[in-house]
């Protein structure tokens, strides 16, 4: 049942690896941002638990989930041997040779998950320079059986220990919300104990040209928690806030937390070496809700988008291209159902 409900989320045209696109002069424009004049927040989790420095700590971390919705957040407790593990293992996979590779590709174009060149909707999206693999970690039963079968057994044993490692993280996370919004965590609990987990890991191959492509088109995630690992030394993902493009120039041993549909974010590319990231999303399950917590909702502060299911949420969205925070911008209730509500 579950499984149904997910493939009718959405899904991608097939498209080539883009390793194996013909060596040709490329013509797509560049595309130019403001110079950066901040930078992300880091946010220190020991600070959030430690008697000495929670009030601090805790008022740095609801300013940068309000004004941000993005962050670095170091001390964050997770093993690291599995980290490095699992950053050891994905770049075997990626350097697996092309026939391997193929293999993993072919079993992902059936059903959501696998080697692909990303989520393509229509003939005229601009394709990603890079490759991506999905899995769907949790539940259970939302695997793809035979996408796992086909898994090198090194790296199904790392993916499982990452993945649960940082489900243990994204509650940890999920309960310093629940506090700073003065909410209590058994209301967010209940949304995501049982929700969907899944991991997009990315390959971006180094481009001759890399001024004139994009490693991951401009966009807002969906759900309600990412959790990014980079997982090589080279450096790409960008944020757009108030107009400036800002690199995120990661902290050793650091993750970066995107808070929901929050700001729009991109990746780039560069011809000196490969680069490789990992993001685990947490979502609610597809029976789940997604809309602004009834407790925060009031009179003089109304709800200012729409509750709906998840399973229609993420139709929509997966029906979009990645254009910035488009989606976002549907499920805003306007100025005249806001009137209709008072």
């Amino acid at each position: 049942m579950a499984e149904s409900k997910l493939t009718k989320l959405g899904s991608s045209l097939p498209v080539p690896i883009v390793q194996e696109l013909p060596r040709e002069p490329l013509t797509k424009p560049s595309i130019s941002f403001k110079a950066a004049l901040h930078q992300v927040p880091v946010i220190d989790m020991q600070k959030l638990i430690s008697g000495d420095t929670m009030d601090l700590g805790l008022d740095k971390f609801h300013q940068a989930c309000k004004e941000w919705g993005f962050f670095q957040l170091i001390n964050h407790g997770a093993n690291k041997s599995l980290v490095e593990k699992m950053k050891t293992q994905l770049e075997g996979l990626f350097n697996l040779p092309m026939e391997e590779k193929k293999k993993l590709y072919m079993a992902g174009t059936r059903k959501y998950g696998g080697i692909r060149a990303g989520n393509v909707v229509s003939e005229d999206q601009k394709l990603d320079w890079a490759e991506l693999f999905f899995l769907n970690m949790h539940p259970i039963h939302m695997r793809k059986p035979h996408l796992f079968s086909a898994l090198p057994p090194c790296f199904g044993e790392a993916v499982e220990d990452y993945s649960a490692e940082l489900r243990n993280l994204a509650t940890r996370i999920f309960e310093q919300m629940a506090t700073s919004l003065r909410l209590d965590f058994n209301e967010i609990k209940e949304n995501y104990e049982q929700g969907w987990q899944s991991m997009r890991m990315k390959y971006y191959p180094p481009c001759p040209q890399p001024e004139l492509v994009i490693g991951l088109n401009p966009h807002s995630d969906a759900g309600g928690l990412t959790i990014l690992l980079q997982v090589n030394e080279m450096e790409g993902l960008q944020i757009t806030k108030d107009g400036e493009s800002i690199p995120v120039k990661t902290l050793p041993d650091a993750f970066v937390v995107n808070i929901g549909d929050s700001l729009e974010h991109r990746a780039t590319v560069n011809s000196a070496k490969e680069r490789l990231s990992i993001a685990a999303f947490y979502s609610p399950g597809l029976d789940g809700t997604i809309g602004p917590a009834p407790r925060l909702v009031t009179r003089e502060n109304p709800a200012r988008f729409k509750t709906m299911t998840s399973a229609d949420y993420y139709k929509g969205y997966f029906a979009c291209e990645l254009r910035g925070k488009s989606y976002l911008e549907v499920i805003k209730i306007q100025q005249n159902e806001e009137l209709k509500n008072k």
